[in-house]
């Protein structure tokens, strides 16, 4: 019987070793060998295939899935290269197994940003046509208008991203503060629509994602709870990319497919 072929990226992704998109960046850096050679993007393996990441073995998961709810701090970085940036936040969680974060939270902001170590899950949370919402506090160097909460919520043109964002919820909350509920994931979005509308982001903290709470000092984390995940995997049971992990107790293992 023939083996089965996997897409490269997402065989890392599969086994936990990173985001798919992270994979792409490591092919095409390089820092990839399977059985000792360098692949083009694209390439596929077999599960009898060596594949190595920076001379390293990167071998099946034997164990449960990760996923925790992390308090960033503002000043870390969400990245999983230790090698460029000194404060990033896998060696600030230092985690024992290996995990990344679902998306990013820029350097000067913090609150809740998902970890994890299931590659599969990630495009199904941050993905803006599957609508999942995501709430942040903010607040704003001068004093808020009604015409600023009103055109925050109907959209925004960014220019330099070549985007509108979508309509979205925005609440006052004092003079200078106010929530935003977001469905898209655009680079440094809120902060860019406050500036198109001459405001300057003096403080930002992501609060929830989709059902998850921010309930946890800053700098520490926390498991899912298995409510937490069972009303996350509800939610995402029709969102964009496969997803079929099967559950042990409340909370998702390994699944090949």
């Amino acid at each position: 019987m023939e083996e089965k072929l996997t897409r490269l990226n997402k065989y890392l992704s599969e086994v936990g070793y990173c985001s798919r998109r992270e994979g792409d960046k490591l092919i095409a850096a390089g820092r990839v060998t399977i059985n000792g050679e360098v692949p083009e993007m694209g390439t596929k393996v077999k599960e009898s295939d060596v594949v190595e990441v920076d001379g390293k073995a990167v071998t099946e998961r034997k164990d449960d899935y990760v996923y925790l709810a992390f308090n960033k701090p503002v000043g870390i970085v969400c990245t999983t290269d230790t090698t460029v940036e000194k404060d990033n936040i896998i060696e600030y969680i230092n985690y024992p197994k290996r995990i990344f974060p679902i998306g990013r939270l820029d350097k000067p902001s913090e609150g809740l940003i998902f970890m994890t170590d299931d590659g599969d899950i990630v495009n199904k949370i941050l993905r803006g046509s599957n609508n999942h919402d995501k709430e942040y506090i903010v607040s704003v160097d001068k004093t808020i208008s009604q015409t600023f909460i009103k055109r925050m919520a109907g959209g925004i043109p960014l220019e330099d991203l070549g985007k509108t964002t979508k309509p979205c919820v925005v609440r006052q909350i004092d003079s200078t503060t106010f929530s935003i509920i977001l469905t898209q994931g655009l680079n440094r979005q809120i902060r860019r629509m406050c500036e198109y509308l001459t405001y300057e982001v003096v403080a930002l903290k992501r609060v929830r994602i989709m059902n998850i709470k921010l309930d946890i000092p800053v700098g520490e984390y926390r498991e899912f709870t298995k409510d937490e995940f069972k009303t996350l995997n509800m939610l995402l049971e029709n969102s964009d990319k496969e997803y079929n992990a099967k559950v042990k107790n409340g909370i998702p293992t390994k699944s090949r497919r």
